[in-house]
């Protein structure tokens, strides 16, 4: 799969996060909150689809000839699917946390619902990392290496600062935005890592 395929189906999901959005606002009666998720969904994926047009060509060469692999095409069976049941669990689980869960142990339940997805996503990359070969795994390790330390030193600072009342940051959204800063620290690194060895 090509990384110009990619970037059509970023485009496909988000026009039918915007089309959800829009039949919900008009026809639906959605509370704006549903709206705007819907819609910041759609505009996520076309962000995506965009990213992957200003990739540089020698960049998207490799990325064609890494997924044109075996193990590359195991990666993306289960990715895509992933990636779409991602949204949709993020989606419900804010939907039904809203609507109000009495009980604790099913609100938990039901709050890290999105976690599912998430960890397909990574068991899909571990066997991902054993599949390819010498080269690539050195790429992939330092990158995942790379992001990892960039990201513990952001949230360490972050927690100094907080400590010291310089910024007042949320908690919660905090957390939430490690793994998302994980993957574009490990997407960066990985683009550096790669011009480097290839």
């Amino acid at each position: 799969m090509t990384l110009r395929r990619f970037m059509w189906i970023f485009v496909a999901i988000a026009v039918g996060a915007f089309a959800l959005a829009l039949l919900g606002r008009f026809v639906l009666a959605w509370p704006d909150n549903m709206v705007g998720m819907w819609t910041g969904i759609g505009a996520g994926y076309l962000l995506g689809a965009l990213l992957f047009l200003l990739t540089p060509r020698w960049w998207r060469q490799h990325c064609d000839d890494m997924y044109a692999q075996p193990a590359g095409r195991r990666y993306l069976r289960v990715l895509w699917p992933a990636l779409v049941a991602y949204s949709l669990a993020l989606f419900a689980s804010i939907w039904l946390i809203k609507q109000g869960i009495a009980s604790v142990p099913l609100r938990a339940v039901v709050a890290v619902l999105p976690v599912l997805p998430i960890a397909l996503m990574m068991g899909a990359g571990l066997r991902y990392l054993r599949e390819i070969d010498e080269l690539q795994r050195r790429i992939e390790t330092e990158a995942i290496g790379i992001a990892s330390l960039l990201v513990a030193l952001l949230y360490f600072a972050g927690g100094l600062l907080q400590k010291a009342k310089v910024v007042d940051l949320d908690a919660a959204m905090a957390m939430i935005w490690v793994f998302p800063l994980l993957c574009a620290a490990y997407g960066i690194a990985k683009m550096v890592l790669a011009r480097r060895y290839l």
